[in-house]
């Protein structure tokens, strides 16, 4: 019954939010974060029609991806180091942590071996936080001239994590510079294609990121609980 609650409540949220910005509530998909609970309230998520799953580490996602790999669309949202890199592509649809060369190289080199194109967001650490992974915006542009070359990798977005703030009104900063990032590099177009995404906005502050233009919230404890 908590979860249902916890669905309708969030679902009037970010209705309400698409509607104070103008915005189609079709455009705003929801990921389920469950690196926090069980395999079994997992499925419940499942059962309750939310298909995108977000996992941070694969040891700890692994027996929820092999009891419903076929039921979820996956997300790997957590930092992912060079030599795990084998262990998520080819399960994670998405990639939501594409933040160094070295990482990107690694990602060309297992995607071309399977012969697929995962979708990859690149972080950006846009608040400057020191605890936060995620590259600066200003090795944005150079980051992606070296991206075009990789034809293994399609970047589909941006990614960032906004500060903790009591009065989430604060993140807005946040939110608004990652949307003017990535309308920037819609206007240059280095990668030769359109760049639709925004993954951005969490349990505290989704509200916030919807208003400033998300296209995908990463929803743990407000959704899916701590169990």
């Amino acid at each position: 019954m908590q979860l249902t609650h916890n669905i309708q409540s969030i679902e009037d949220k970010i209705s309400k939010a698409c509607a104070r910005a103008g915005r189609n509530r079709e455009d705003v998909q929801i990921i389920a974060v469950t690196k926090y609970v069980s395999l079994e309230t997992t499925g419940r998520v499942l059962q309750h029609g939310l298909r995108h799953i977000g996992e941070n580490r694969w040891q700890d996602a692994r027996p929820k991806w092999e009891a419903y790999s076929e039921q979820a669309i996956w997300h790997f949202i957590g930092h992912l180091q060079t030599n795990k890199v084998k262990d998520v592509i080819g399960k994670f649809a998405y990639i939501h942590s594409l933040d160094r060369l070295s990482l990107a190289k690694e990602i060309d080199k297992k995607a071309a071996s399977l012969g697929i194109q995962p979708a990859c967001f690149i972080q950006l650490n846009v608040s400057g936080e020191e605890t936060k992974f995620g590259m600066s915006p200003q090795e944005l542009p150079s980051f992606v001239e070296q991206l075009a070359s990789m034809h293994n990798i399609r970047i589909v977005g941006l990614m960032t994590m906004a500060p903790y703030e009591a009065e989430p009104e604060a993140t807005r900063p946040v939110f608004r510079e990652l949307r003017r990032l990535r309308d920037e590099l819609n206007r240059e177009r280095v990668l030769g294609y359109e760049i639709p995404h925004l993954s951005m906005g969490m349990s505290n502050d989704f509200e916030v990121a919807v208003e400033e233009g998300a296209t995908w919230v990463r929803l743990g404890s407000t959704l899916v609980g701590k169990e």
